[in-house]
């Protein structure tokens, strides 16, 4: 898996030992509100999570150039046969408002695309208006609502889904 970097920022590829800087993220109520699963309330739960290696996620930490240490993540899943890939990210709330989470997942989508994908897409809850103006101001296009798609720790919750297709990215360097 490579390291991918910015002006800004170096992705790297996610360890067990960022779960005490990833806690931040993990256990934060508001952040996790959207999540599958609800916040973690200790850092053993982060531990068990940063030691999941599913073999069809790549995922990659947010750190600061020159700074390794993690303050968000990027991943990406290849979900179905064709060169399909899922995207997630998530970014601790002292670092929103400066672009960084669509600096680091515009390089991960550069990535993707530069490896063959043809499309990538995001899942995201109606209601999580940041993660859907993100996705659109990165150029991806509403192309479903799913109603009672996923039973979460909120319930059960409707899903919309983000695309965007090699052709139609912009970013510049893909």
């Amino acid at each position: 898996m490579p390291v991918l970097e910015t002006e800004r920022l170096v992705l790297r590829p996610r360890r067990p030992d960022d779960a005490e800087a990833l806690h931040e993220i993990y256990s934060d109520a508001d952040l996790m509100h959207w999540w599958s699963h609800g916040p973690h309330t200790t850092l053993d739960e982060t531990r068990t999570r940063m030691a999941d290696k599913s073999p069809d996620w790549r995922c990659w930490s947010i750190t600061r150039q020159g700074d390794d240490t993690a303050i968000g993540f990027v991943a990406a899943g290849e979900k179905r046969q064709g060169n399909v890939t899922e995207i997630g990210y998530a970014l601790a709330r002292e670092h929103w408002g400066v672009g960084l989470a669509a600096e680091a997942v515009t390089r991960m989508i550069d990535q993707i695309f530069a490896e063959g994908q043809r499309r990538v897409f995001a899942d995201t809850d109606p209601e999580n208006t940041a993660s859907r103006a993100l996705l659109e101001r990165l150029g991806f296009k509403l192309e479903g609502y799913l109603r009672a798609e996923w039973e979460t720790h909120i319930g059960v919750r409707d899903t919309t889904l983000y695309g965007l297709l090699r052709e139609e990215w912009r970013s510049g360097t893909a």
